[in-house]
């Protein structure tokens, strides 16, 4: 197992870990989380051996295998395959002896034979085929060299190339930075039949919550274990900061009984050892500082106006690309659809599909190649993408940013909006050059949407932003009353935020008629059919379209099924919340020693009365919030 003891990290005069401990098992999938700068990605170095700790001890079994995705790449003429089975350095060593060896050793020969077939040579080409067909790599890109793909797809290779390596211990910072849905849920699947240990650091909640059977909290220095997902956390979190607040409560009593008694008697011969003798007391008494639960960000979207309907057309657009000699690449072809106001869209697809060439057409960047895209009159857009990050002047302060676009505005209006954004104090004159990706996110997120925007359009808006910011970034989009079509692989996001999808495949753009579940179904039939192609499986055209029109009724009807079990577990957990936030109240009223004086006298048998009937009302809408949960799982294996 790797278990730390006392555990101590500086980076400068700031400290990371201070005399932390924690022990994982050997075959557990940990979940690291943390805000940005807590120490995740340090602790990670650290398990590698690329930095020391300060103080305490780090143990990890010496005969473990580590694996992790490298950031910089080598090699990078080689062929994505090869570049992939170089991962597995012990199988390569071995076939550069056995390419060494002449061929009269036949002793030798024999020896380094049997170590290959110990090491899977002879599968190794289909194996890295396999993980790159699983990240998104078409069969005519796997002779590739490296350097001909792009930095993301590059750290989808860098990514295949640490799964094919064999591990005891994988290690996973950020791995679905650069993943769509499609490639994402395959890595899900991938690291559920891991057998090893797995480390993940990511701030895709769903994602966690998919892997992650443990939970390590950093937070103020110190490493939390909870067990199961990143729902479980949170639910053990919010206990453990609830008791947490009662013990404090109690002990500042304590302490201020015993710091009056020593006021009250350390002048009196008599008292003199007794006050003594509670001085050492309170010394000695471990000081419960109250949980400083660090407040997320709250991001707010100003509301726009009117908003004409439909707000956008695409009527027979080609969409794609034109050369500078003029020559075009369409993409998307024929695409006729409609963008109604007050409509909220996910837009779904593989990387390469199109989704960001259909997004850069409705915001007007890129014309269409042929027919046309409509806007009405009164559409204001609102426009994010990640390239708008590297507009910002990184000498220009955030204030200075804001100002350029309003030059009318008082600079203590300018303060107040940025602060919405999480941009105060000091921050709002400091230049933007250090800014993490996740600051500057918000910070070209609020310059957008300063002209009140009647539709947004968002293009992976979650890149770089943490858990908290994400939360923020999810309310805020989920109170905005303008209309929002959005591409992103952050599936909490869209859960939270949309309310229907298109889906963006073979060059076509389709309204889908369905959900996040319907849409995994519909990868896996359609996963399922490429295989079966790749074999020479041919399939009658008619056969074909009657299994899509099942398909697509078996989703419907699920569909169907779905929501009022789901209308009903919104109804449930909002009636939960509602208790739990009477029952704190009464916790905190039962905490206080006033409570058992006169002034309550009256109130009190009633009060203690609600708090039981509390607890057992709660504890049946939690029976009720299972068995719908039982219910809806017991539709989607149908």
């Amino acid at each position: 197992m790797i278990r730390a003891t006392g555990l101590t990290v500086r980076r400068g005069t700031k400290v990371l870990l201070d005399e932390a401990d924690f022990v994982i098992h050997p075959g557990e999938r940990v979940g690291f989380v943390g805000k940005n700068g807590a120490g995740k990605t340090t602790l990670f170095a650290l398990i590698q051996g690329q930095i020391d700790q300060d103080a305490g001890s780090l143990s990890i079994p010496s005969g473990w295998r580590l694996a992790s995705v490298e950031q910089i790449l080598h090699d990078t003429h080689r062929p994505a395959r090869e570049f992939v089975i170089d991962g597995d350095k012990r199988l390569r060593a071995l076939q550069a002896r056995r390419a060494q060896t002449s061929d009269d050793d036949g002793h030798t020969i024999a020896e380094l034979e049997a170590e290959l077939v110990d090491a899977q040579a002879w599968s190794a080409p289909s194996r890295a085929e396999q993980l790159l067909a699983g990240l998104g790599f078409a069969p005519s890109e796997w002779g590739e060299p490296v350097s001909h793909f792009s930095g993301g797809w590059q750290m989808r290779i860098a990514l295949a190339r640490a799964l094919m390596a064999p591990s005891d211990l994988l290690l996973l910072d950020e791995p679905t930075n650069h993943l769509d849905l499609d490639a994402m849920l395959w890595l899900e699947r991938w690291l559920a039949a891991f057998p090893g240990t797995v480390l993940l650091i990511s701030h895709d909640t769903e994602f966690l919550d998919a892997v992650a059977r443990v939970i390590l909290h950093f937070d103020h220095g110190k490493l939390n274990r909870y067990k199961g997902g990143y729902e479980d956390f949170l639910t053990q979190r919010a206990e453990r900061m609830r008791q947490n607040q009662l013990a404090h409560a109690r002990q500042a009593r304590e302490t201020a009984h015993l710091q009056s008694f020593i006021d009250r008697f350390k002048a009196k011969a008599t008292k003199a050892k007794q006050a003594q003798s509670r001085v050492k007391a309170l010394a000695r008494m471990q000081v419960l500082a109250p949980l400083s639960t660090d407040l997320g960000m709250d991001i707010h979207l100003p509301n726009p106006g009117h908003a004409p309907d439909p707000l956008l057309v695409l009527d027979d657009a080609d969409l794609g690309y034109t050369d500078s000699n003029g020559a075009t690449y369409p993409i998307l072809r024929q695409i006729r659809l409609m963008v109604r106001g007050g409509s909220r869209i996910g837009v779904l697809g593989a990387n390469g599909a199109g989704k960001s060439t259909l997004v850069k057409t409705l915001a007007g960047e890129l014309a269409p190649l042929s027919g046309h895209c409509l806007p009405s009159k009164g559409l204001e857009i609102g426009y994010f993408a990640q390239h708008q990050l590297d507009m910002l002047d990184p000498a220009h302060t955030p204030l200075e940013h804001l100002a350029r676009i309003a030059p009318d505005a008082r600079e203590q209006e300018l303060r107040n909006y940025l602060g919405r954004f999480g941009f105060s104090g000091d921050m709002v004159k400091s230049p933007v050059a250090p800014f993490s990706g996740g600051e500057r996110a918000r910070l070209a997120l609020a310059l957008i949407v300063w002209r009140k925007p009647n539709l947004l359009l968002l293009d992976e808006p979650s890149n770089h932003l943490d858990v908290d910011t994400r939360e923020a970034l999810a309310r805020a989009l989920a109170e905005f009353s303008g209309s929002m079509l959005m591409v992103s692989h952050d599936r909490h996001l869209l859960r939270t935020t949309v309310d229907s999808f298109w889906i963006v495949a073979d060059g076509q753009v389709q309204e889908f008629d369905g959900d996040l579940e319907d849409y995994r179904d519909w990868l896996g039939q359609r996963a399922s059919t490429e295989r079966s192609e790749a074999r020479g499986t041919q399939v009658q055209e008619n056969d074909r379209k009657t299994q899509r029109r099942l398909d697509a009724q078996g989703r419907q009807a699920r569909a169907n099924q779905r929501k009022p079990l789901q209308a009903r577990l919104r109804k449930v957990e909002a009636e939960l919340e509602r208790l739990s936030a009477r029952r704190a109240e009464i916790d905190t009223l039962i905490a206080d020693p006033t409570f058992y004086t006169d002034a309550y006298k009256d109130t009190r048998p009633g009060l203690l009365a609600e708090h039981g009937e509390l607890g057992k009302a709660h504890d049946a809408l939690e029976e009720d919030w299972l068995t719908i949960q039982e219910e809806l799982e017991a539709i989607q294996e149908t």
